[in-house]
């Protein structure tokens, strides 16, 4: 088992940045597959970027592309999302997940997670 607490939320300008952290604890987070997903009031759960058990493969929903950034650092059991150009329909709360993976092994939907953050507030005004 790996718990998960997400930081790093709060309100920002439209045009601004914001890095969230996921700090595991538990199982050995280098054994984890890691994404971001966020759903929105009255939307879906929709994947925001995805990064594999080395690191070496990351994937992007269309919505973030250019704009964000994941990554991990194993030594410290923590996964990050840079988000840079922050747009109003950015705003969500953000969710971080993880599950244990192959190497290699990219998961790009929520149901392929089993273990789950409790989210993080993010805001962008206008």
């Amino acid at each position: 088992q790996v718990q998960l607490v997400e930081s790093g939320g709060g309100l920002v300008q439209a045009g601004g940045s914001l890095r969230l952290s996921c700090a595991a604890s538990g199982r050995t987070f280098r054994n984890y597959a890691v994404g971001w997903f966020r759903q929105a009031p009255g939307k879906e759960r929709e994947v925001v970027a995805v990064i594999s058990r080395s690191g070496g493969i990351t994937a992007y929903g269309d919505s973030v592309k250019g704009r964000f950034t994941i990554s991990r650092d194993d030594a410290k059991n923590t996964a990050y999302l840079q988000m840079n150009s922050l747009k109003p329909e950015d705003t969500a709360v953000y969710y971080c997940a993880a599950r244990s993976a192959l190497f290699g092994g990219v998961y790009r939907t929520a149901n392929e997670f089993n273990y789950w953050g409790q989210g993080t507030q993010v805001t962008v005004s206008s």
